[in-house]
């Protein structure tokens, strides 16, 4: 990533995702390392989940609201990472968005039969 996107990583301090394909399944919020701001918003809209891992563990999840993000309403994370008096600078962690509407009409499956015996 370059100089413009590590910027705009540091000036974005909203998480979310807006959904128009309506078949995503889950997404990955983009971040530059991982890095979340101390107050960053967290905006989960309806029908949708969003995960925190943290070092390939679960470590935090929210349903659909508006979120400040801070060590009290983190408080697996605030435990993996080891905060003792709260934090300034900022932590890492992976941002998923699951979507939890029914997806229809997305066909699963091969171009060409199988076939079994």
């Amino acid at each position: 990533m370059g100089i413009i996107g590590k910027m705009r990583g540091e000036l974005v301090d909203i998480i979310e995702w807006i959904d128009d394909s309506r078949s995503t399944l889950a997404w990955r919020f983009p971040r530059y390392n991982n890095e979340i701001k101390n107050g960053a918003e967290l905006i989960v809209r309806e029908g949708q989940q969003a995960v925190f891992v943290y070092r390939g563990q679960l470590a935090d999840q929210f349903g659909p609201g508006h979120y400040q993000l801070t060590t009290e309403n983190l408080p697996i994370m605030s435990t993996l990472q080891g905060w003792k008096h709260g934090f300034n600078s900022p932590f890492r962690s992976e941002v998923y968005f699951i979507n939890r509407r029914p997806v229809t009409d997305l066909r699963w499956g091969t171009p060409n039969p199988i076939t079994l015996r």
